[in-house]
C-alpha cells in the first residue's frame, strides 16, 4: 500500500533536526581542531566529540526526510510543475541567501581577522562573485538546499515515475524489503562508498570538490523517498527500529574506541601497513550515520505520530529557521569569544539561547507576516486561515491596544 498522506512523525523529526543544528552550529566556535569562521581563544575537546556524534547523522537524517517530503510534493505534480516549485522554494532562498543572509557572516569573519572597513564597502566585493574563502560569495551553510535542489532537479523525472501507477511492478518487488530486516539492505551501497572513497576526498560542501560526498548525501535522499513509497517499509523500520539502534550505537562506541586509542589509519596502532585495509575503518561512520538515522525514522514513527496546535507554526517556522540561524550566530560570536572571564559552556549556553531568541523574532516578525519575506524565504503563500487567525489576534485600533495595556 503507498503512503499518500503526510506522516506528522516526519514533521517532527525535521523540526528536531533543524533543532540538532541549531546545538551543533553554536559549538563550532568553541570545539577543538575544527576550523570555522570565528573561533572562541578557548576550544574543548570534549564539545568536539560530541559535535562528531551529531555530524555523522545530523545531515543524513534531514536529507532522508527530505527524500519523503519530495515524494508528497510529487503527489499531483507533472515533472515541469515540481521543478518550478523547487525553483521557488529552493533556489530563491539561496539566490537571496547568498546575497543577503550569508554577506554578515563572512564580513564579521574579516573583521575577527583585522578588517577594518565599514559593512557597506565590504559588501560591494560581494558582486565581483569571488568565491570564498578567497572572496566574499559563497553559500555557507546553505550548501544544504543547493545540493537538494539539485537532485530534484536531476531525479524529477524518476520521483514521478515512482508516484504513478506506472511504477506498481517495481514498488511492488521494493515492499519485499519490509519482510524480516531486508530493509536494512538499502545501507549498503551508502556504506560502500563512503567506505572506499571518503579517505581521500574530505567534505567541502562546494559542491565543485565534493564529489563523494555529493553522492553520499544522494543515498539518504533516495532511501527516504523508496521508503515512504510503500507504508510496509516504514513499518519495517519501526518494527526494527531497536535492531537500528543497536547498529547505531555499538558501531559509535567502536569508532570511539579505535579513535581514542590511535587505532586509525595514520598511526603506528593501526595493525595494516597497506592502504588496501583502511575501509575497514571507514566503514565505521556511514554505519553509525544509517543506524542512527533509521533508528530515529523507526522510533519516530511509533511516538511521534501526533499532531499537536504548535506543529504547523513549528514546521512553517524551520525552513526560514534554518536560512537565518547561522548569520545570528556568527554576528553573536563575534562579540561573544571577545568576552573574558567566562567559561567554555556558558558562552555556548549564551550562544545557543541568543541564537534562539533572535532568529525566532527575526521569523514571526519580519518574515512571517509580509507576502515578500515569505516568497523569499521559500514559504508557502499565507492561507485565509492564517491571514483570519493573524486578524483576529492582533488588536485592530487604539481602544484595544488600550484595553491589552491596561
Amino acid at each position: 500500500m503507498e503512503t499518500s498522506q503526510r506522516q506528522t512523525y516526519l514533521d517532527w523529526l525535521r523540526i528536531f533536526s533543524i533543532v540538532g543544528v541549531l546545538f551543533f552550529h553554536s559549538a563550532m566556535p568553541y570545539v577543538a581542531e575544527n576550523s570555522w569562521h570565528i573561533k572562541n581563544h578557548d576550544t574543548s575537546y570534549l564539545m568536539m566529540e560530541s559535535n562528531l556524534f551529531l555530524h555523522l547523522f545530523r545531515m543524513p537524517l534531514l536529507f532522508f526526510i527530505s527524500g519523503t517530503v519530495s515524494y508528497f510534493m510529487m503527489q499531483r505534480r507533472s515533472s515541469l510543475n515540481f521543478i518550478g516549485l523547487r525553483f521557488r522554494r529552493l533556489f530563491i532562498p539561496v539566490l537571496f541567501g547568498m546575497l543577503v543572509i550569508v554577506p554578515p557572516q563572512i564580513y564579521m569573519e574579516w573583521l575577527d581577522k583585522g578588517y577594518t572597513g565599514t559593512f557597506w564597502g565590504f559588501y560591494k566585493t560581494v558582486f565581483n562573485f569571488v568565491p570564498y574563502p578567497k572572496g566574499s560569495f559563497s553559500w555557507h551553510h546553505l550548501w544544504f538546499i543547493v545540493y537538494l535542489f539539485i537532485y530534484d532537479i536531476l531525479f524529477a523525472p524518476l520521483f514521478a515515475w515512482m508516484a504513478s501507477p506506472k511504477s506498481v511492478a517495481l514498488k511492488a518487488k521494493l515492499a519485499l524489503l519490509a519482510n524480516g530486516k531486508w530493509i536494512y539492505l538499502i545501507m549498503l551501497p551508502g556504506i560502500i562508498w563512503y567506505a572506499l572513497l571518503a579517505q581521500n576526498h574530505p567534505e567541502t560542501n562546494d559542491l565543485v570538490h565534493d564529489g563523494v560526498y555529493f553522492v553520499y548525501w544522494l543515498f539518504f535522499l533516495l532511501a527516504g523517498f523508496i521508503c515512504i513509497t510503500q507504508s510496509k517499509l516504514m513499518d519495517s523500520l519501526e518494527r526494527n527500529r531497536r535492531f537500528a539502534l543497536t547498529i547505531g550505537f555499538l558501531s559509535f562506541l567502536l569508532l570511539d574506541y579505535l579513535r581514542w586509542n590511535k587505532i586509525e589509519p595514520g598511526h603506528e596502532a593501526w595493525p595494516f601497513h597497506t592502504d588496501a585495509f583502511n575501509p575497514l575503518f571507514f566503514i565505521l561512520p556511514p554505519i553509525v550515520a544509517w543506524g542512527w538515522v533509521l533508528a530515529l525514522v523507526g522510533y519516530g514513527k511509533k511516538y511521534l505520530n501526533r499532531k499537536l496546535k504548535v506543529l504547523d507554526y513549528l514546521n512553517q517556522a524551520v525552513y526560514p529557521f534554518y536560512i537565518l540561524h547561522q548569520t545570528v550566530i556568527v554576528v553573536l560570536v563575534y562579540y561573544i569569544v571577545q568576552v573574558p572571564n567566562e567559561s567554555i559552556l556558558s558562552k555556548y549556553l549564551y550562544t545557543v539561547a541568543m541564537t534562539l531568541f533572535i532568529t525566532v523574532g527575526i521569523y514571526h516578525l519580519l518574515v512571517r507576516p509580509y507576502a515578500v519575506t515569505r516568497f523569499l524565504f521559500g514559504m508557502k503563500p499565507k492561507s485565509k486561515t492564517e491571514k483570519k487567525s493573524d486578524s483576529v489576534n492582533e488588536p485592530q485600533n487604539l481602544k484595544e491596544i488600550a484595553a491589552l495595556s491596561a
